[in-house]
Formats: C-alpha cells, sequence, structure tokens
C-alpha cells in the first residue's frame, strides 16, 4: 500500500515537472490580440448584442441600456454567497461614484423571469441600484464567455472595456474611470 501512494505521488510529481512554468501565474494575458471591429467578448471588441427580460418583464437590449449612460456593468449571478458578497462591495464601493453607469445583474440560473425576480428581492436586489436581467436561455453567458463573478465594462459606443472575474473592485473602478 505504501509502495502504491509512493508511485503514485512520484507520477504526479513528474508529471508536473513536466508542465515547466506553465502552471505559475505570468500576471499577464496570453491570450492572442483581438480584432478591432470584431464583436466578441474580448477586450477592445464589440460586444455582442442581447435583447432579454428585466426581472419586471421589460425586455432590455444593449442599445436600451447604453441609452444615455457611459457605459454599462454586467455581473454574471447565481445569487451565491460569494456572489453577494460581489455585489454588496460593488453596490457599497464602486456603484456610487459612477451615476451616470447601468448596472445589471445577469441571473442565468433561474428558470423564468419570475424566478429572476423572486431571487432579486430575496436577495435584496429589486428595485434601486441594480436591474436584474433574466438570461433564460443562458445567451448572454455565452456570448460574453462568463461565468459566475464575471465582470463586464461596455462603454457607450459598445466596445468591452472590461472582462474578468470580479476580485475587489479595483479593475472595475479603473474601467469605470476610463470610460470616455
Amino acid at each position: 500500500m505504501y509502495f502504491a501512494r509512493l508511485s503514485c505521488a512520484l507520477i504526479f510529481c513528474l508529471l508536473l515537472a513536466g508542465c515547466g512554468n506553465n502552471l505559475l501565474p505570468s500576471e499577464s494575458d496570453r491570450r492572442p490580440a483581438v480584432q478591432a471591429g470584431t464583436v466578441g467578448p474580448g477586450v477592445g471588441q464589440s460586444a455582442p448584442d442581447f435583447t432579454v427580460s428585466s426581472s419586471q418583464g421589460v425586455p432590455v437590449s444593449l442599445a436600451a441600456a447604453l441609452s444615455g449612460r457611459k457605459g454599462i456593468v454586467l455581473y454574471f449571478t447565481m445569487w451565491c454567497p460569494i456572489c453577494d458578497s460581489h455585489m454588496n462591495n460593488m453596490r457599497a464601493t464602486v456603484a456610487p461614484l459612477f451615476p451616470e453607469v447601468g448596472f445589471y445583474l445577469v441571473d442565468y440560473v433561474s428558470g423564468s423571469v419570475t424566478d429572476a425576480a423572486n431571487a432579486a428581492a430575496v436577495n435584496g436586489y429589486s428595485g434601486g441600484l441594480y436591474t436584474t436581467l433574466a438570461d433564460l436561455g443562458q445567451a448572454m453567458l455565452n456570448n460574453y464567455q462568463a461565468t459566475m463573478g464575471t465582470t463586464v465594462v461596455i462603454d457607450s459606443s459598445g466596445i468591452v472595456r472590461l472582462n474578468e472575474d470580479y476580485r475587489d473592485g479595483k479593475n472595475l473602478q479603473a474601467a469605470l474611470t476610463a470610460l470616455p
């Protein structure tokens, strides 16, 4: 039994050693550069269009969300404690500094507009700062290559300025400050 565990550990270490520095974070984005003018979720690309229902049943499109604003923030939520922590931090530390920006919670887990409205209400996010969007078919989730906690900033011209997992709000605040 001891030798079996030792053999497994040795094989695992050899596999890791073969990966070289690929397992160490580089602090740099190694994805290929995006082509300006293309549509996609990457920073610098034109944001993918969407039309989904708000939790009040009102259709919301990308153009409508951007209308009269410097930009919008899309936060992809599952209504879990981590998302709640992010949304509370955003509500307390970032959003008050940017009244000319629309903040949208993208609910991609609820099965209906009513369920999205109930989830927003139960979690304290109905009415006020955030508008909850019911992404029932997960088209937004897929088009923005999002996961739980993904935060996307789109400027008034429809260009993606940030697409990353929410951390502490510093990158979000920097992206919002840089909006034209």
